[in-house]
């Protein structure tokens, strides 16, 4: 019989650079399968350190890569109490927002990659989140998420965008063609799509241009 308990829990997370009243843009990145937050956000650091804030949630299961038991990677959610583990996740996220004092009026921009996509966009919906930009880079909106979980947002004021290399190896046509007819049926044909040449990687240069 399988029962479930009830705990406290810590969880780390990272930042990069110094919040003042320079600061312009607020970032949460959400990194992929087999990421760590203090390796991830070093691909934020080609931004202008004065006017943007970065600040890396940490997927809280960990695990060794490869078989040589040396380099640490983690995950956010696998399809084992997806549910239960969604709303720890969600209430981690809060603790995060609530420890940096990110407010309502703050130009937030959401950013997930790859797996990080499925947690920003679920957090997101379950928590209203007004953010002026949300980006999909290289990764697959939550299959659960229909069109009514968007409708709160206003397009003059929030920006989408859906960013993936051309060369994906996680991308076969079939599957590509099922993620774009989902972003326009869900962001309602306001959705930018940027596209580049290579595979399922981050691009520091695209990130610059998301600012």
């Amino acid at each position: 019989m399988e029962k479930t308990v009830s705990y406290t829990t810590q969880n780390t997370y990272a930042t990069l650079n110094i919040k003042s009243a320079k600061t312009k843009n607020i970032w949460i990145v959400f990194h992929g399968i087999g990421y760590l937050s203090k390796y991830f956000i070093k691909y934020f650091e080609s931004l202008n350190a004065l006017e943007n804030y970065i600040i890396a949630p940490q997927a809280p299961s960990k695990y060794y890569l490869k078989n040589e038991y040396k380099y640490v990677g983690a995950s956010w959610l696998t399809k084992e109490n997806t549910l239960m583990d969604t709303d720890n996740l969600l209430n981690y996220l809060d603790a995060v927002l609530e420890m940096e004092q990110i407010t309502s009026d703050s130009n937030l921009i959401l950013f997930g990659f790859s797996q990080g996509v499925s947690i920003s966009t679920r957090w997101m919906t379950r928590r209203k989140f007004k953010c002026k930009t949300l980006v999909l880079y290289a990764g697959g909106i939550p299959n659960e998420l229909e069109m009514k979980d968007f409708e709160y947002l206003d397009w003059d004021f929030t920006k989408i965008k859906v960013i993936y290399g051309d060369q994906d190896e996680y991308l076969n046509t079939e599957k590509l063609k099922h993620e774009e007819m989902k972003i326009s049926k869900l962001f309602q044909g306001n959705a930018e799509i940027i596209t580049f040449n290579g595979g399922h990687e981050m691009r520091p240069e695209i990130v610059r241009t998301l600012a």
